[in-house]
């Protein structure tokens, strides 16, 4: 039987709230999975999904404080943890705060205003200020600095081999329960969704997948498959009295799939940011791996 204590390597689901700690002893939400805490603290994201997360606690994807009060914990348990700021986002480095010509963001059809989020030479920052052809960009983690406040429950524990890979593909995905899992004897074979055939950021999140997989599971083999089915035509009608009403027939349009147009939205996350995803070619796979039908 599987203990209810998480454990270093274990991928559990959350629901929390984190806040950031002002000095005035104010806090200020920043990020949770409860849509009614979102709405009431005026931080709702239509584009967000709010449900619990499933993460890898004692691998140093959370950050440090946080992973430290998971570490013994009960699963169905609730915690509250101050966070300070060097066992959080760290503190803040002069350094990474830059001065960048205007002409540069311009260059880019980029009209730099105060509060914009940017991307230069693969760093992610934000315009601190604007002021004679010059713009300021802070480069330092959002959070950097600042005391965090956790309020966080582990509902549940991924138990099976099968829980874990369905975990993991959740992490780096999302839409799991769309994949058909079939484990055989430390090989995996992975059915894909339709969605995943059109999907730009699968084909980024599969190598993501599959190197967590290596890393959060005994698994040998990972094998992902894309079924297309051939629809038969279907037979022209007899002419006749039939035939009268073949262009009222042709005229109906057939409803697009609704699994296809599904596409994983996006999440509250507990994770520390993630470095830029790499192109294909930058993955350090061997090339004997790098068959997309076999990984």
């Amino acid at each position: 039987m599987v203990s209810d204590t998480i454990e270093k390597g274990d991928i559990v689901w959350i629901d929390y709230d984190a806040w950031t700690v002002n000095p005035n002893g104010t806090s200020t939400l920043f990020d949770t999975t409860h849509d009614e805490v979102a709405k009431k603290e005026g931080k709702f994201d239509e584009k967000k999904v709010y449900i619990e997360v499933p993460v890898v606690v004692g691998r140093g994807r959370l950050f440090e404080g946080l992973e430290a009060s998971l570490v013994g914990a009960k699963v169905g348990g609730t915690i509250e943890v101050l966070i300070p700021p060097e066992k959080g986002a760290g503190v803040r480095d002069p350094r990474l705060v830059e001065l960048r010509t205007e002409r540069e963001f311009l260059r880019q059809e980029i009209s730099p205003e105060v509060g914009l989020e940017v991307s230069i030479s693969g760093k992610h920052g934000v315009v601190t200020a604007v002021s004679a052809g010059r713009v300021r960009v802070d480069f330092n983690n959002p959070l950097a600095g600042k005391t965090l406040k956790y309020v966080v429950k582990a509902t549940r524990k991924a138990k099976t081999p099968e829980e874990r890979v369905r975990a993991v593909i959740d992490m780096d995905y999302g839409l799991a329960d769309q994949f058909k899992l079939d484990l055989k004897g430390g090989s995996a074979e992975i059915h894909l969704p339709d969605v995943c055939k059109t999907d730009e950021k699968w084909f980024v999140s599969k190598f993501r997948v599959v190197a967590d997989l290596r890393e959060l599971s005994d698994l040998k083999t990972i094998r992902f498959i894309e079924e297309y089915e051939k629809k038969e035509t279907k037979a022209e009608p007899k002419a006749g009295a039939k035939g009268a009403e073949a262009p009222a027939e042709a005229g109906k349009e057939t409803p697009p799939a609704e699994a296809a147009t599904k596409k994983p939205r996006k999440r509250a996350t507990a994770t520390k940011a993630k470095p830029a995803a790499k192109t294909r070619a930058e993955e350090e796979l061997p090339a004997s791996e790098k068959s997309p039908e076999e990984l």
